[in-house]
């Protein structure tokens, strides 16, 4: 009576293990993301709000200059106390443009402080970044950068009729529940996201490998890249 009782016990603990085993391996592939998943949401996340910021009417001053741009850094969602504990912060990506007018693959970088907070009542705002200099533009390319320390920034002019002839590296422009938010990232540092970088093109590589070398490449990217190409020739 023993072993079979034994036996029985033995048989669920069994079955109960394989029904384990079936869920998890049908649940570890949505409830578990990998880097490169989460990094290709990210470009994705991007497309969309390059999108959002073409078709707001108050961003015409941002749309007449991207062709003039060294690179943009695209933030689709600047949190607050999303980079470090009582500041704010997110997760971009940084394209820049040759010569010829085309458009290099995304490098991945944090943005964050302690120093600046969105205007009340605002959890989070969408960021575009042109970078108007070389100089800014190879401080990106390392480790970190201090807004407004390293390079100039300023609060880009929104509006219809919008002029200004801005004189700084860097040109910033933010959008909140579909307004302009006026978020000033003065202070905010810019670090490369290393293992994010390596997970989306499958090795080691640096802003530079990716953006000036041409050494790493992902097909992910292609809307995102195609995206800004358009806006830059289009306006």
């Amino acid at each position: 009576m023993r072993i079979r009782n034994l036996k029985t016990c033995i048989t669920l603990q069994v079955i109960a293990g394989l029904i384990v085993a079936v869920v998890m391996l049908t649940v570890a592939p949505t409830a578990y993301a990998t880097k490169a998943d989460k990094a290709q949401v990210l470009v994705d996340q991007a497309v969309i709000t390059m999108k959002d910021f073409m078709a707001d009417k108050d961003m015409d001053w941002l749309r007449k200059h991207i062709k003039k741009a060294k690179a943009i850094l695209i933030v689709p969602e600047m949190k607050k106390a999303g980079f470090v504990l009582g500041g704010s912060g997110g997760h971009g990506v940084l394209l820049a443009q040759n010569e010829k007018g085309q458009w290099s693959q995304p490098a991945f970088y944090s943005v964050g402080s302690v120093s600046f907070g969105l205007q009340a009542g605002i959890e989070k705002s969408q960021v575009i970044i042109l970078v108007r200099t070389q100089k800014a533009l190879d401080k990106l390319y390392t480790s970190s950068l201090k807004l407004g320390a390293d390079s100039s920034i300023a609060i880009g002019p929104v509006g219809g009729g919008a002029s200004s002839n801005l004189k700084t590296d860097l040109v910033s422009f933010t959008r909140a529940k579909g307004a302009f938010a006026g978020l000033a990232l003065d202070g905010s540092v810019v670090k490369v996201n290393s293992k994010v970088n390596g997970a989306y093109y499958g090795a080691k590589v640096s802003p530079i490998d990716i953006v000036v070398s041409q050494k790493a490449t992902n097909t992910g990217s292609a809307k995102l890249r195609s995206e800004i190409a358009d806006a830059a020739k289009k306006y």
